[in-house]
């Protein structure tokens, strides 16, 4: 997922991207005005896949699982390459007319204003900050089961596996809660140079691991296990089977939703030659190597469990040995979810404030700075009243949703269907259209429009599947008591 790169969805995506590689200001200029850009296909491959590679790949194994080994790789075979052809589709759209020399757009956002207009944008917005709301929370629940496994496994091994160790997820998903609300209130937190870095780091970190331990499993087991059909009926019922089929396809392209920030990356790039062509390059680079290694991670994963594969590839280790490097990995996962959330929670943040403050100017309870002097520090902190209680009440929400629905897959699966079609094949399949001047009823405009068709067929399904899947799970839960 586009955690690591979403930083700057609501800022230029210049400033995050680039920074690393700027030059002094006496160099040259871009014809916009800004710094020379100077991004290669190595720089935008690397971004690429460190917005790629997150959280999303925890529940592969999972979705593998209930496809089987001939749809479950085919699946994600075939995800890719559509997520493949939709990144060069919207690399054209970087520039708004003429490839070389047209107004350049930084954000996903501003492709689709100045491209497709302002009812289409709004649309886009509210699907966008929809799936921004739904993030922070998956990402509540996918940090209080990496928390819980720390304590679970510890406890394992201090009873030598006599003790199961039942415990609730709500004081891990308050603690978390608690700690992003202290955030939250860090102005301007996602714009901190080092987060991408450290979340990078740490999505990697854990992602080895699960790798890791997966191929350890299978030499353990002597046999690779999973069935060519995926979970068989018996183990779940025939209707269980469909919606979860279902659901697989929205954990998939959960892992691969990351064309929102493609354009902010493409931003980086220097020309000559045109930056859609670098893109294209490193499009096609860094979504070999993600789809290699989500196949391996999948594919490892399922075959060490088969039918038993957990949601959460690291919480399904059965605790065993060795304890301590699942614990580095489900910490890492921790680590990494308490930035992305703020990441990803900004753009809503930004969004609200603005528009209060654009509505009542006027208004001192509102739009009022207040100074605190903290100790230690030289400045004093700036805030206002609005910000303070809108961003506690946020986090505050995303928490009670979290406890009432702790189900990590089934909201992973409803965000990848409400992500999936509109902002990876819609939205640059229309803004191809416009921009290329494609006739309509030609052979490539029906191909456009019968990939864009097939693609919401995908995301429909996958939504109801992960629907279903929260609708069972609710009947055999009872809210705030949850024990693992």
């Amino acid at each position: 997922m586009g955690e690591t790169a979403a930083a700057n969805n609501h800022h230029h995506g210049h400033r995050v991207f680039d920074a690393v590689s700027q030059q002094p200001a006496f160099k040259c200029f871009d014809d916009d005005g800004r710094l020379k850009r100077t991004g290669t296909v190595w720089t935008a491959s690397a971004h690429i896949i460190t917005a790629v590679i997150g959280s999303g790949v925890l529940s592969l194994a999972w979705a593998i699982a209930q496809l089987g080994w001939v749809a479950g790789p085919a699946v994600m075979l075939l995800f890719s390459l559509v997520t493949l052809y939709s990144s060069t589709l919207l690399s054209d759209c970087y520039r708004t007319g003429d490839a070389v020399s047209g107004k350049r757009n930084y954000t996903y956002m501003d492709a689709v204003r100045s491209i497709l207009g302002g009812f289409k944008f709004k649309i886009c917005g509210l699907i966008q900050y929809l799936n921004l709301f739904g993030v922070a929370i998956g990402y509540t629940i996918a940090a209080s089961i990496s928390m819980m496994a720390i304590k679970r496994s510890n406890c394992f091994h201090k009873s030598g596996g006599k003790d199961p160790c039942h415990m609730s997820s709500n004081p891990y998903m308050i603690i978390f809660g608690v700690t992003e609300i202290l955030l939250s209130q860090v102005p301007d937190f996602d714009q901190i140079w080092w987060i991408s870095i450290v979340a990078a780091v740490m999505s990697f970190t854990y992602s080895a691991i699960g790798l890791s331990l997966g191929i350890v499993q299978v030499a353990a087991n002597g046999v690779f296990k999973g069935s060519l059909t995926g979970i068989s009926i018996g183990a779940v019922t025939q209707t269980q089977k469909i919606w979860r089929t279902f659901q697989a396809l929205g954990d998939i392209a959960f892992a691969y939703s990351y064309s929102v920030v493609l354009i902010e990356i493409q931003d980086t790039v220097r020309s000559p030659p045109a930056e859609s062509k670098t893109m294209k390059k490193a499009t096609k680079l860094s979504i070999a190597i993600t789809t290699i290694f989500y196949m391996l991670c999948g594919s490892m994963g399922y075959a060490a469990f088969g039918d038993a594969a957990p949601g959460n590839l690291l919480t399904g280790f059965g605790f065993y040995n060795p304890f301590w490097l699942l614990d580095i990995a489900n910490a890492a996962i921790v680590v990494h979810l308490i930035g992305a959330y703020q990441v990803f929670s900004q753009p809503i943040f930004a969004f609200a404030e603005k528009s209060v403050s654009e509505r009542f100017p006027d208004n001192d309870l509102l739009t009022k700075e207040l100074e605190f002097k903290i100790p230690g520090f030289r400045s004093p902190y700036k805030t206002n009243l609005f910000r303070v209680v809108f961003r506690c009440c946020f986090v505050v929400l995303t928490t009670v949703i979290s406890m009432l629905m702790p189900f990590f897959n089934d909201v992973v699966g409803i965000l990848g269907a409400l992500g999936f079609w509109p902002l990876t094949v819609y939205f640059p399949v229309e803004m191809y259209i416009k921009q290329r001047k494609v006739e309509k009823w030609s052979m490539r405009w029906v191909c456009l429009q019968m990939l864009s068709v097939s693609c919401l067929v995908i995301s429909v399904v996958a939504g109801v599947g992960s629907i279903a899947g929260v609708m069972l799970d609710l009947k055999v839960y009872k809210p705030f008591q949850s024990t693992y």
